[in-house]
């Protein structure tokens, strides 16, 4: 019998893929028992608690994603640069759902009411943004766009800069209380950012020098 040994890059691909599918894998149990008796997987309500489940999970799928360039560095970890379009995939996708479940259970599929909801609340203004750069980056991530747009194609992905504050903003103005998860995301993502300012100004005194 000849045993085929997986690669490394092949090995942290399915172990991000292992981390990034288990919420939807839970979520999926979770529906399981709703189905079985009503409140007892998402709550007293439901749609509130598949909603909020999604919008948690979005949000740290958009940090983690983001945190692949800067851990690759800090690390010295070439083979996650591979990983990244995989996890920024996966952080649309959920994205994604919590967008759909707001769609389906809150405006009841309603072109008209989505409009008012997008023009009237400022939450949904800023989460509905944050999808369509989310949108962008998902449709170009792929080598033949890379190919085509060039240059564009990382103007392009800077918008990543502009949809996670869009996100934070969206989280930030839907809730009422409780906000000790939103300041760890908050201080999650400046310690990115200043991770990225850092590589910056050392590339810029480098190129002086």
């Amino acid at each position: 019998m000849v045993m085929v040994k997986r690669r490394p890059n092949s090995t942290l691909k399915f172990t991000l893929a292992v981390f990034a599918g288990a919420p939807f894998a839970w979520l999926v149990y979770l529906i399981s028992l709703e189905i079985a008796q009503p409140t007892s997987g998402l709550g007293p309500d439901p749609a509130e608690g598949l909603l909020h489940y999604l919008g948690e999970w979005s949000m740290i799928m958009l940090l983690v994603a983001f945190s692949v360039t800067p851990v690759r560095r800090i690390f010295k970890q070439p083979l996650l640069a591979r990983s990244r379009r995989m996890m920024g995939l996966f952080a649309f996708a959920y994205v994604f759902l919590h967008l759909l479940a707001y769609i389906v259970l809150y405006v009841e599929l309603s072109m008209q009411q989505l409009l008012e909801d997008f023009v009237e609340r400022t939450y949904i203004t800023a989460g509905i943004a944050a999808f369509f750069g989310l949108l962008a980056m998902a449709i170009t991530s792929t080598k033949g766009w890379r190919r085509r747009l060039g240059q564009n194609w990382l103007r392009l992905h800077k918008v990543i800069y502009l949809v996670v504050p869009l996100a934070l903003l969206h989280l930030i103005w839907l809730r009422k209380d409780g906000f000790a998860d939103i300041t760890l995301y908050i201080l999650w993502f400046v310690i990115l950012l200043g991770e990225r300012a850092y590589q910056v100004r050392k590339s810029r005194q480098a190129a002086t020098v």
